[in-house]
């Protein structure tokens, strides 16, 4: 690991500039409308765009009837895939390396979608030196918090709760 990056690879480091001022707070647009799951648009948007510290509720994503009912009748042989509120590019993918029933269970014990580094999309996600986790057009997405077995993506789903960009 170079002096430059705090967290080992497969993370992607960010420079602080990709949460600079935009258009729309760190981003160019506001969220999308019709966010998946019914997730509250005014919080996405709030998180996303006009924030850099904070988080929807802990266990707001069991409190989520359509994600948890997604992730009951998800087959074991597929994942879902967690897209950008703001730009609809694909961020996480879930289950990766284990089974969904790991993955709800990791989550909830630390109140948020807890993501593993297999299953971030490297592409569009960038991990700043603070440990912030955001997209690579500005939109804030949780926070890194390494643990035991590596790092830890604890990620608010309504910023990952858009619809894909065609």
């Amino acid at each position: 690991m170079s002096a430059a990056q705090k967290y080992p690879a497969p993370a992607v480091m960010g420079p602080e500039s990709i949460m600079s001022k935009k258009a729309h707070g760190t981003s160019a647009t506001p969220v999308q409308e019709n966010l998946r799951w019914k997730v509250d648009q005014e919080v996405a948007d709030r998180i996303c765009n006009f924030n850099r510290h904070y988080a929807e509720y802990s266990g707001y994503f069991q409190n989520v009837p359509e994600f948890m009912i997604q992730t009951n009748d998800t087959p074991a042989d597929e994942e879902i895939t967690f897209y950008d509120s703001n730009t609809g590019k694909p961020l996480f993918y879930a289950p990766r390396g284990r089974t969904m029933e790991q993955f709800i269970k990791e989550s909830r014990n630390h109140g948020w979608p807890s993501f593993r580094d297999d299953e971030v999309e490297w592409k569009n996600v960038r991990l700043l030196m603070n440990g912030e986790t955001v997209s690579v057009d500005g939109t804030h997405l949780g926070h890194n918090l390494p643990d035991g077995k590596g790092s830890r993506y604890c990620i608010n789903l309504v910023c990952v709760a858009g619809n894909p960009t065609k």
